[in-house]
């Protein structure tokens, strides 16, 4: 076995490579690596998670690691042709990374679902303010599920393996249920990718009471 993943297992971004790697059937030998307590021999510079080792090759950033597997093992499938809807699979990918995971991670799961998980109470100021930053990213979100370019029926790019684990985190939570019904395109669109084996076999137990 020649692909290494050193991962979190409640991670998110743990989550969105082992969803491209179930996806496309390959097999990864999992190495534990905790970024929040230091333990375990994590590869990656900022001590952070993932990174993905194939043969001597070692890699980090995991935009990086899913357009790795699509053109190595998958012949770029997983990523469309039209300059349109590459445009919009980039786009998405920004989108989590740059305005999504905070708020809809960070803020809102991580106070009300892991939080109580942990024996701890809830910072209801954060989840709070958490939902507020979340509203323009799920309209833009909604947007583009709406157009047919990504996130739509008959497509499956690195866009959904991308956004997929973000919003099953945040759906976790019952105000992040609640938020996602207001953006009908986005919530259709969760609904039929949350069915996905390589979703659904690759959901940390604490996310899946809505998925």
């Amino acid at each position: 076995m020649s692909l290494v993943l050193y991962a979190y297992p409640p991670s998110v971004y743990c989550q969105i490579v082992r969803m491209a790697l179930h996806h496309l059937g390959l097999a990864a030998q999992i190495i534990e690596v905790d970024p929040f307590s230091g333990t375990g021999p994590n590869p990656h510079p900022f001590d952070l998670v993932p990174t993905l080792r194939d043969g001597g090759f070692e890699l980090w950033e995991t935009t990086a690691i899913l357009r790795y597997l699509d053109a190595k093992f998958a012949e770029g499938v997983l990523s469309p042709s039209a300059p349109h809807a590459v445009a919009r699979m980039v786009q998405v990918q920004s989108i989590v990374d740059t305005q999504a995971y905070w708020p809809l991670v960070r803020m809102v799961f991580a106070q009300r679902v892991v939080a109580p998980a942990l024996g701890d109470t809830a910072d209801e100021g954060c989840i709070a303010d958490g939902l507020a930053r979340a509203e323009p990213v799920l309209s833009a979100l909604n947007d583009i599920a709406g157009e047919d370019l990504v996130l739509a029926p008959g497509t499956f790019t690195l866009a959904d393996i991308h956004l997929a684990p973000m919003i099953g985190f945040f759906n976790a939570a019952p105000e992040g249920a609640a938020a996602l019904g207001r953006y009908p395109a986005l919530r259709r669109w969760f609904r039929e990718i949350a069915k996905h084996p390589s979703y659904r076999d690759t959901c940390p137990p604490l996310t899946r009471v809505n998925s």
